[in-house]
């Protein structure tokens, strides 16, 4: 059965508002999280972005959406009775370009006069325009999400615009909260900044002691303003920093405690192990630290033991990046061995990191199955488990909230479907008896060439188009009941057959088919996949105003039927050119799911490989001879620590390997990987020995093809030179100089032509004239190959 709201309501076992009616409920250790997710419960951020962007709003109109959001979710955290609200946690595209607009980090080629910045520039510096391209996206360390990379210029002097940072701490006050302001810290801002060009003499880094005066005259004025404490976030703790960076975390915080006393600094990392940076941590001049007890709870317990009697110990026990139950009996015991050494004034409780990486709340999912329901835990009800477990010290304490706990935790283990034994037999046993090894590159580039007949520098696409208006209404009223299932795929057969005919029309080589049917590249495949389930609401946000829905998984994972067959193979019956078949690899369907924390992720990496093969071979075996295995998230969840990336390289290379083996040497194999800095995994790319890889590549002006030359890279190469990211249409001849830079890199025999990414967020009008200039560009370069020969 599925639940209603009202059901939902009764069974969340988390919901702060049990707390609001209930006086008695009043914790005694601080609690506090820190951030939470700002794209609204009903992505009213992303509607408000859009509306601008289309001016079908005014900048008023935005703001106050905005100011709306900030509000509500102040409350959220006050009514879940948490010592604080998080502020400046809240961004309007990105808060790392936010962190640099307040510091006057704005590249020259933008022309800004050093005033007050406009929305319009602030967007501009994150979507481009057609003089301008934006700021470069990357991933936010081993996240989803994206960041913009601030552009350090030696010839722009910091400057301080903290008026936003200041009215957001005054509003709070004003409602009588509690702020405690967010912001980036200085030494993971300048380590994540880059020079603005080639010739930046300096590092960002080494621009440090500029910086630092602007930093403490920011705290010195919400000091004024009566801000008690601030949270400057250093996750950069997390990686494997240099010498250059420790020192340099040395001298920002001994200058803070220098010029700005006034206010208490909460110094925090998460998303990982402290390890030897521990040390330097405890050494920092700092009221307070906040470390991540879910990914590293050792930290947790030798800072306690080691910490000054003057400072506090903020301890991230719930889970900001996953979305199942806390065991409220494990981390009280957890909690109980901190308390053994530190007091309870100087120990605060608190999400491992921002809560925006999880969905809003529960209170709206009706379609989860109900055994799984009770298992979870969104951002609202991780308020909830943050306030039991503060009250688990006191004559608060909820026992019943805890019985309820263990007793959902042992039913999960019993429910069917968790372990599945004849899909765990069928990886026991069929694993050791595949080739993962296929025949050398030359000799599949020879069978490809003969069988595919492909020009010099084929033409092709990452693989969605627009997703429109109209698509979506069709979905929505087909998932309503209000049309049948013969009409929306005729509906979708007819949108299929009119991109096959564009992409014809633009004179494209290879052909997709444009995922009509498709709402998320990684949903659309746990929808085809036992094991997972999908929400309804679920959403978090990816960058900007793109929202994603990670599915979940929660039991064994295998393949019931095809999953894309039948629209690859009506795709193909349309065109005498080649369609790819288009599938989401192991690795980054894992990465973009929600996955069981008791589940063996090897194990599960396993099952999925196996039922993608499964995929792949029957798509070969029904005339797709093109297939793109995208592993668009292989870099992203790279581990931070060096020591502990191999084990998740074998894992990525293994399951990559599973699912392309027994194809034939006339199948091409493609991947697509995003925003990746390559260095750290260019073995791994090699060893998964794709025929073609297509990358992103036009934010960094062909940059990255520098990595895959270093390397020596053998196979063929797709760099991106449309970013799509960007509203933007690139002109034809900027199109042909990338291709030229990329020629530099590659040789023309492996080289291909591609935008960025899938165009799934583009429109028809800038994603016609885009690959029109682009099919313009490819046969410029083209004659001009040929004729020099």
């Amino acid at each position: 059965m599925n639940y209603n709201n009202n059901d939902t309501q009764k069974l969340s076992l988390y919901s702060y508002t049990a707390f609001v009616h209930n006086p008695r409920h009043m914790t005694t250790l601080t609690t506090h999280i820190p951030g939470y997710p700002r794209i609204g419960a009903n992505r009213e951020l992303k509607w408000a972005l859009e509306k601008y962007w289309k001016n079908t709003i005014t900048a008023d109109e935005l703001l106050e959406t905005a100011s709306q959001l900030r509000q509500r979710h102040w409350q959220q955290q006050h009514e879940a009775k948490l010592s604080f609200v998080a502020t400046n946690d809240f961004s309007l595209y990105d808060q790392f370009l936010d962190t640099a607009c307040t510091f006057g980090i704005i590249p020259e080629r933008f022309q800004h006069d050093g005033g007050k910045l406009d929305l319009d520039l602030y967007f501009t510096l994150a979507r481009g325009n057609q003089q301008h391209p934006a700021l470069a996206l990357t991933k936010w360390l081993n996240t989803n999400y994206h960041i913009l990379v601030p552009e350090v210029s030696d010839n722009v002097p910091f400057r301080l615009d903290a008026q936003r940072i200041l009215d957001e701490a005054q509003q709070a006050l004003d409602l009588n909260y509690n702020p405690k302001p967010v912001i980036i810290g200085p030494v993971t801002l300048l380590s994540i900044a880059r020079p603005a060009t080639p010739d930046d003499e300096q590092t960002p880094l080494k621009r440090l002691g500029e910086i630092l005066p602007l930093y403490a005259q920011l705290l010195k004025q919400l000091a004024d303003l009566g801000v008690e404490w601030l949270q400057l976030d250093e996750p950069i703790l997390s990686t494997d920093i240099s010498v250059a960076q420790s020192d340099a975390l040395a001298t920002a915080y001994q200058y803070f405690a220098e010029q700005a006393p006034e206010i208490k600094i909460l110094l925090a990392s998460y998303f990982g192990k402290l390890s030897n940076n521990l040390n330097r941590c405890l050494t920092l001049p700092v009221a307070g630290l906040h470390f991540d007890a879910v990914n590293s709870p050792e930290d947790c317990l030798t800072a306690a033991r080691y910490l000054t009697d003057d400072r506090i110990l903020s301890i991230g026990i719930i889970d900001g990046r996953n979305i199942w139950l806390n065991d409220l009996t494990k981390s009280s015991d957890y909690i109980q061995k901190i308390r053994e050494t530190i007091p309870d004034h100087r120990l605060w409780l608190s999400s491992s990191s921002s809560l925006q990486y999880v969905p809003h709340s529960l209170n709206k999912e009706n379609n989860i199955p109900a055994e799984i329901l009770p298992w979870l835990s969104f951002a609202e009800e991780k308020l909830g488990e943050l306030t039991l477990l503060a009250n688990a010290f006191s004559k608060n304490k909820d026992s019943s909230a805890f019985e309820k706990n263990q007793a959902i935790l042992k039913s999960r283990q019993q429910t069917t479907g968790t372990i599945i034994p004849s899909v765990r037999k069928r990886v026991k046993n069929e694993l050791p008896t595949l080739n993962l090894k296929r025949p050398p590159f030359a000799q599949r580039q020879l069978a490809q060439k003969e069988s595919l007949n492909l020009p010099l520098i084929p033409t092709t696409t990452i693989g969605s188009f627009p997703q429109t208006k109209d698509i979506r209404q069709q979905r929505a009223a087909f998932r309503n009941g209000k049309i049948s299932h013969a009409q929306y795929e005729t509906f979708l057969q007819q949108k299929t057959r009119d991109c096959i005919h564009k992409q014809e029309q633009l004179g494209l080589d290879v052909l997709v088919h444009g995922e009509f049917e498709r709402n998320d590249m990684v949903e659309y495949f746990a929808s085809g996949l036992e094991g997972f389930c999908v929400t309804d609401y679920g959403w978090v946000q990816s960058y900007g105003s793109r929202c994603t829905k990670p599915p979940i998984i929660w039991g064994d994972v295998h393949r019931p039927r095809p999953i894309t067959l039948a629209w690859s193979k009506f795709a193909q019956s349309c065109t005498d050119k080649p369609v790819k078949g288009m599938l989401t690899g192991t690795t980054t369907i894992l990465q973009w799911s929600f996955l069981r924390n008791d589940l063996p992720r090897t194990l599960v990496s396993q099952q999925i490989a196996l039922a993608l093969r499964d995929e792949i071979l029957d798509l070969e075996k029904h005339g797709i001879n093109i297939i793109q295995l995208d592993e668009a998230a292989l870099r992203e969840g790279l581990p931070l620590r060096e020591d502990e990336r191999q084990a998740y390289l074998d894992e990525s290379r293994d399951s990559f390997l599973i699912s392309t083996s027994g194809v034939s040497d006339s199948t091409q194999i493609h991947t697509h990987m995003c925003y990746s800095q390559f260095d750290a995994i260019f073995e791994t790319i090699i060893e998964l020995d794709a025929d073609v890889i297509s990358i992103e590549t036009t934010r960094n002006r062909m940059a990255l093809l520098d990595t895959f030359s270093k390397h020596g890279y053998p196979n063929q190469i797709g760099p991106g030179i449309w970013d799509i990211h960007s509203p933007r249409i690139p002109s034809t001849e900027e199109m042909v100089e990338l291709l030229k830079k990329a020629l530099h890199y590659i040789p023309a025999e492996r080289l291909w032509a591609n935008p960025d990414c899938g165009l799934k967020t583009r429109a028809w009008k800038e994603t016609l004239a885009s690959l029109e200039n682009l099919t313009k560009a490819t046969k410029l370069v083209r004659e001009s190959l040929l004729a020099a020969k």
